[in-house]
Order: C-alpha cells, then structure tokens, then sequence
C-alpha cells in the first residue's frame, strides 16, 4: 500500500498537478483537493537559469507558467544603466514576468552596499536577497532605513562560513531594523542538519523570502535532485507556510543539470504545486 507522501510524489510527473487526486483505502487518510487560498507564490530563482540567456529564461518560464522571478545579475549586471535596466526589466514584464526582487547580490565593503541599493532602486523593487558580511549590517540597517527597503539574507549551508544557517542570521539581525530578514534556502537549511520546516516556525516574523528546492542527503555532500525525489517533506514545509501565513515568494533554485534544467524544473514545480493542491 503506498504512503500519502508516495502518492505525492506522483505531483513530479504531473499526475496531482494535473488535477487528479489519489485517493487512498484500507483506513488511509483520503487525498482531497485543498480549499485554502493560499497567501505565498510560486516564483523561479535567477540562479537557476545561469546557463541561458535572458530570452530562453523567458521562454522557460512561460513554459512552466510561473511569473516571479528572482533576478540574478547575470542577465542583468549590477554596474547597468538606468537605460540598460529598464530594457531588461522591460522585456520581462512584456512577457508577463514579474521581477519582485534582485539576488543573491553579495555585499563584501561599503561601496558594494552602495551599489545594490541603487540597483534595486533603479530596477524598481523593494526588496534585496542578499549576503553582505557581518561588519557591514550597522551600514546595511542605515541604507535599509534610507530606502525603506527589505533585505532578505540567504543561508548558505555547510559550505560558507557567512550565513550557514537561519540561526546565524537571527543571531546578527535579531537587534537591527526588522526590514532586515531571511531568505530561506530549504535544501542547504537540510544540508546544515537542521529541519526547515521548523526553522520557518520559529523564525516566521523575519522571513521575508524562500528559496524551494529538494536534496539527497542532510549533509555538506547533499545535492539537488527534482523535487520530491530528496528527503525534504515538502508537504510539512507547504502545511507550515499555512500556519504561519506566510505571504512571500518560494522561488524554485534548481542546481541540477544546469544546461538541460528544464525537464527538473518542470517536475519539480508540478510537484510543489501538486502538493499545494491537497490538503
């Protein structure tokens, strides 16, 4: 007899996303479709389409239907024009994608900090996922209170030493402006042997963004898989975004098979988006 969460999994290759729903017997809990109106949405991390261009991310996207995008300087560099960015961010928006924030923008002297606040001025949003390093956050919490601007700071895992985890962030921001807050990264949260589903319990009021995605492994050698092929209960994760009403983005960051992502990315977002259509 196959386990709810097995049944979930079939979300990856389309069956929960296109609408059929398992139903399970012998005393089982029964699947049904949900009836909440979910506050969060669907978005794309730019990261992920750091092999393609800036017409094929569009193209991808439209492909899987998802219209926010997290953008990555790649397609857009941080020393761009007011003209350059209104082009980039132009074509976008043609296509029916929203750019609702600019990251991972890394933040390693004053200067740098400077430039990314102008940069997402200039691009037209309100929010920055960033990683500037410890000393700079009295300067950061300065521009944050100029700007009026939030800062969503990315965990990093077992392999930085800056941000490993949601802990350390709260550790450095817990005293400063509360604009300044956490994007939470749910695989290397899990490759930091930490569960993320309690993590953005306790941590609810200061995440501001998420980035989806599913590992192998809870360790530092955890890699991306297609999401619901890994060990993290996404539906725990969707089930405690509920709870915490949380009303931000979960950006998909797909890491694997990055010259030939979009057959993952597709399964991976009819995973998540079958998990989000039951109960």
């Amino acid at each position: 007899m196959k386990s709810r969460r097995q049944f979930l999994k079939m979300a990856g290759t389309g069956v929960l996303a296109a609408g059929i729903a398992p139903v399970l017997v012998s005393g089982e809990s029964i699947m049904q479709p949900a009836t909440i109106s979910d506050t969060f949405t669907i978005g794309m991390a730019g990261y992920t389409f750091r092999e393609f261009t800036l017409e094929q991310t569009i193209e991808m996207m439209k492909r899987i239907k998802v219209s926010n995008l997290s953008l990555k300087d790649f397609h857009l560099p941080m020393n761009s024009s007011q003209q350059k960015i209104d082009e980039v961010i132009g074509k976008f928006r043609a296509n029916g994608i929203n750019v609702y924030t600019v990251g991972v923008v890394y933040m390693k002297s004053r200067d740098s900090v400077d430039q990314a606040f102008e940069y997402a001025r200039m691009a037209g949003v309100k929010m920055i996922v960033g990683a500037p390093d410890y000393e700079l956050l009295p300067y950061v919490e300065k521009k944050i209170k100029s700007y009026d601007f939030k800062l969503a700071i990315h965990n990093h895992g077992p392999d930085n030493p800056l941000y490993p985890n949601a802990l350390d962030i709260w550790n450095h921001i817990k005293d400063l402006d509360k604009r300044i807050g956490i994007c939470m990264d749910i695989g290397h949260t899990t490759r930091d042997g930490k569960d993320p589903a309690y993590d953005l319990k306790k941590y609810a009021s200061r995440v501001y963004d998420i980035h989806i995605k599913d590992v192998d492994k809870a360790s530092k050698e955890g890699i991306t898989v297609e999401m619901g092929r890994g060990i993290i209960n996404i539906p725990k994760v969707v089930a405690t975004l509920r709870k915490i009403k949380y009303s931000g983005s979960c950006s998909l960051e797909f890491e694997k098979d990055m010259k030939d992502s979009l057959p993952g990315i597709a399964e991976s977002i009819g995973y998540f988006k079958g998990v989000m259509a039951c109960k």
